[in-house]
């Protein structure tokens, strides 16, 4: 079938996974059958079947593979197999998975695996008779519980001893096994209500637990007082829905609370400091996928943007250099260099300065306009000026032009462009070398603006000193239009003095803003909230990460992330 240039991955349990109908783009031969799939590719054939597991031909397989997965009609196979095949990847970046292109794409599908031949049958054993009296360890009891966290489950099984052990644990492609030598117990199968199957078999020298777990990821560790082995297995049911924050395994310095449809995520200032972290300039991406590429523990979706370009629509300062301008009306958020949450109205301009001239920059944007002097950030990539305008190039904290170019180029990346009319505007030098002084001006008393390195424009104000502080006329909010409905809603305020991620389970903004208040929140400003709210934290469930939003939601061009702290900072 005709495919795009680009295809979607999915992240399953065992991993990033890519649709079997796709490969042959990357030059695989498949065959997509469930019970017999087959990727070929050069000399090297991978199989798989249900009852085999992934099998090698040509090569020996590396690494254990994660199984395939059907989810939406189609059945994917995991990103380490082509590895494991030798396909080539050009970039494998955050929301960028790039192939080579392949010298040929195969047309036609592959036949079965050749078949071999089936292993002799394996008698099935005659029912073992109560241990002897020479097995003074019993396994005397069997536990199991069950817990459904979201779609996150949970299950413990628990082997009690009438005296410690030693045993062994042997993982397998479905499950695992426990080897208990000494050890006497009453065999027997039985399905749990996971659906996993728990068997125990005895013997005269000992006895083994067999727990069929169906891809679940387990655990096991041992307690005593009285003896026990403990398998604990997670499992993650649907990947349609997030998977929930674990409170029992919270990083350190967190902190976890729900009251009602109130859920608050807050994070010890001394250990993690705010920062706003952004993709690249008209692109998106997950708020985890934002987290990780910083080493950040903890992220939240930033403001308001244009689903189109995926380019923001008010302030983002980064690294004390704004990236998008303000619509100066808007509650925004500020970070110091040192971690500290501001909160206000900022109205932030760029300004030119240099002997006996100072002049005010209109806007932030690559599109150049004669009328305007416009400010650009250098990506690397995006084009800025014209061929009647100059354009001159700053390097942040410099005291003179870089360079002065005429016409439409491409600035390095991290240079401060200034784009104008030299008759409009004759009083800026236009050569490089010339003085030339650029400041960020945050037109602003409410807050120490000034030390602010990052800022991100969103609103409303929802609370403010304690009390709701909601005016949506103050920030031109029509409350009439979608923006204001009942939906899902985030937010970032101070909570016991420490920054704290907000997430609203449905309502409206006021109704958000009277719950964080009644929780004891001193400030907090609303972030871009309905399908754009994600709120997510390392660690979870079986390493799978936790969401506080139950749907996931669109990617976004910019998130705040909270960063650990070096060891010298902390001190």
């Amino acid at each position: 079938m005709v495919q795009g240039g680009a295809v979607d991955t999915r992240q399953f349990a065992g991993g990033e996974a890519l649709a079997l109908w796709t490969l042959p783009r990357l030059g695989v031969a498949v065959r997509n059958d469930p019970q017999d799939v087959r990727l070929l590719y050069g000399t090297r054939e991978l199989r798989y079947a249900p009852a085999t597991g992934w099998r090698a031909v040509g090569f020996p397989l590396p690494q254990k593979l994660p199984l395939p997965e059907l989810a939406g009609g189609s059945l994917y196979v995991p990103l380490a197999a082509l590895t494991a095949l030798g396909v080539p990847v050009l970039a494998d970046t955050p929301g960028l998975l790039n192939f080579a292109a392949p010298a040929s794409v195969p047309a036609d599908t592959l036949p079965p695996s050749p078949v071999t031949p089936a292993p002799a049958p394996v008698p099935t054993p005659s029912p073992v008779p109560p241990p002897p009296a020479a097995l003074d360890t019993q396994l005397s009891t069997v536990r199991v519980s069950r817990t459904l966290h979201r779609t996150v489950e949970v299950q413990r099984v628990v082997l009690e001893l009438t005296g410690p052990v030693p045993h062994t644990v042997t993982r397998e492609a479905h499950g695992l096994s426990i080897t208990l030598p000494g050890v006497g117990a009453q065999p027997g199968t039985q399905t749990l209500a996971s659906g996993d199957t728990l068997s125990i078999t005895a013997g005269p020298t000992g006895s083994a637990v067999y727990l069929g777990t169906n891809g679940g990821r387990s655990e096991v560790f041992t307690l005593a007082d009285p003896p026990r082995i403990v398998v604990d297995t997670t499992t993650y049911t649907d990947d349609r829905v997030p998977p929930p924050v674990n409170p029992d395994t919270l990083p350190e310095g967190v902190t976890y609370r729900v009251i009602d449809k109130l859920h608050l995520l807050s994070f010890d200032p001394a250990l993690y400091a705010p920062r706003v972290v952004t993709a690249p300039a008209g692109r998106a991406s997950g708020v985890a996928d934002l987290v990780r590429s910083v080493g950040g523990i903890a992220g939240v979706n930033g403001g308001y943007f244009d689903p189109a370009s995926n380019l923001p629509v008010d302030l983002v300062a980064v690294g004390g250099l704004m990236t998008a301008p303000s619509l100066e009306k808007r509650a925004t958020l500020g970070f110091t260099a040192q971690g500290e949450t501001l909160f206000g109205y900022p109205r932030p301009r760029y300004v030119l300065s240099g002997p006996g001239f100072s002049v005010t920059v209109n806007t932030v944007r690559s599109k150049p306009d004669a009328a305007l002097l416009t400010a650009f950030v250098g990506d690397g990539s995006t084009r800025v000026g014209a061929d009647t305008l100059t354009t001159l190039h700053v390097i942040p904290g410099a005291t003179t032009v870089a360079r002065a170019v005429t016409g439409v180029h491409v600035p390095p990346a991290g240079t401060l462009a200034f784009t104008f009319d030299p008759a409009r505007f004759p009083q800026l030098p236009q050569a490089a070398g010339a003085p030339l002084t650029v400041s960020l001006n945050w037109r602003a008393a409410d807050a120490p603006w000034d030390s602010a390195q990052d800022a991100l424009s969103a609103g409303p104000l929802l609370v403010q000193g304690g009390r709701v502080a909601l005016n949506p006329a103050r920030e031109g909010f029509n409350t009439a239009a979608n923006i204001w409905r009942p939906t899902r809603q985030v937010a970032l305020g101070t909570l016991g003095g420490q920054p704290t991620v907000a997430y609203f389970e449905h309502g409206t903004p006021e109704a958000f803003a009277a719950a964080l208040a009644a929780a004891g929140v001193r400030d907090a400003v609303r972030l871009d909230s309905g399908s754009s709210s994600s709120a997510y934290l390392v660690g979870g469930y079986a390493g799978l990460g936790g969401y506080l939003n139950t749907v996931w939601s669109r990617p976004v061009p910019n998130a705040v992330v909270f960063v650990p702290r070096s060891a010298s900072a902390r001190k």
